[in-house]
């Protein structure tokens, strides 16, 4: 694979290619609201935090994207991360936007890899970029709300003692967040309550293909936590925890 990554402002040929990667997000994820409601507009509003790679061998196809936002940190309770994770950040960047705002913080919001170029250390190099396309742009840190991709596997540990769990040599548990460690990132807290999807009973059965006919968790394919359940009420509702990594660039 000969890879070229480049940021969206420089090939907005890629805009719509960069959304036809084969992707495995569990379908209600796309449900969250704020997610569903900004992420395209991260393409269309600030492309230069956009990264594209290509594989030149195979015509030019998007093997991966890595989507970044910058915002003002420091003018937020004395720079601490918030609880609200990947939903807050995202909001926070579009309020910084709107009100033009001087930034100081690049969050990574999402990098995809695509399932032909999965086990390549894809995901690695776009984080790499990313972090080079921050300090490029004269910012000292990024952070990251990161999904622990191993945590669906044990939906009921805790997510606390999960984020800082340990391998023999020290590096995390978790693949995703060693990658982050590697590329020296540190564990910084946990965002307990870092995105929310709620719906109604009969969404959560055509997201997931589950009953969800008895109250209280549901384990679902694909969430780090369970899903609770209120079926006389009607409705469903995922909290889902990330991890905040902090990386000096």
């Amino acid at each position: 694979m000969t890879l070229k990554i480049t940021t969206l402002a420089e090939r907005p040929e890629l805009t719509t290619p960069l959304w036809h990667l084969a992707e495995d997000w569990p379908e209600f994820i796309r449900h969250d609201p704020v997610g569903w409601s900004l992420m395209g507009r991260i393409v269309a509003e600030l492309p230069e935090y956009v990264l594209v790679a290509t594989d030149e061998e195979a015509d030019g196809k998007v093997v991966a994207r890595a989507f970044s936002v910058p915002f003002a940190l420091r003018d937020r309770e004395d720079g601490a991360l918030p609880d609200g994770g990947w939903d807050q950040v995202l909001l926070w960047a579009y309020s910084d936007l709107r009100h033009g705002k001087e930034t100081d913080t690049v969050s990574a919001i999402e990098i995809t890899v695509d399932k032909s170029a999965r086990g390549t250390g894809l995901s690695g190099r776009m984080l790499a970029a990313m972090r080079d396309n921050a300090r490029a742009r004269g910012f000292t840190e990024v952070v990251a709300p990161v999904r622990p991709n191993a945590k669906h596997l044990e939906p009921a540990a805790s997510i606390d003692e999960y984020a800082y769990r340990t391998r023999e040599d020290g590096l995390p548990h978790d693949p995703w967040l060693r990658v982050h460690v590697r590329a020296g990132g540190v564990v910084e807290k946990v965002a307990h309550a870092s995105m929310t999807v709620s719906g109604s009973v009969a969404q959560w059965r055509e997201w997931t293909g589950l009953p969800f006919d008895e109250e209280g968790p549901v384990e679902v394919p694909g969430a780090l936590v369970p899903v609770h359940c209120e079926p006389a009420r009607g409705y469903g509702v995922y909290v889902e925890p990330n991890v905040w990594v902090r990386h000096t660039v």
